[in-house]
């Protein structure tokens, strides 16, 4: 499995409208396994994603849906910026499939 864990800031007083465009948005996209889009609690403007994919591969192939370049476009001026971004590869949990070890 392929993760992301990313931290997006808005323009003040916009994050409730991007985590509109991002729930929107991301209700099919083929070989995620789970999109969370949490509020972070001590900074108004602060948006935490966290992505779970079947591979590296259907992440970027996600990127190329309409559906998700529309909301890029959309949200695109009233996105602050990325603060960071970290690749993780999940070793399962609950609602994932497990990962054969060894």
């Amino acid at each position: 499995m392929y993760g992301l864990i990313g931290k997006m800031r808005a323009a003040r007083g916009q994050r409730d409208a991007i985590m509109d465009v991002l729930l929107a948005s991301t209700t099919d996209m083929p070989g995620c396994l789970s999109y969370v889009i949490a509020r972070d609690p001590a900074d108004a403007d602060a948006i935490w994603v966290t992505e779970v994919w079947t591979d590296a591969a259907s992440h970027k192939a996600s990127l190329q849906l309409p559906e998700v370049q529309a909301a890029i476009a959309k949200a695109r001026p009233i996105i602050a910026g990325f603060e960071f971004q970290v690749e993780t590869h999940p070793a399962g949990g609950f609602g994932l499939p497990p990962v054969k070890t060894g």
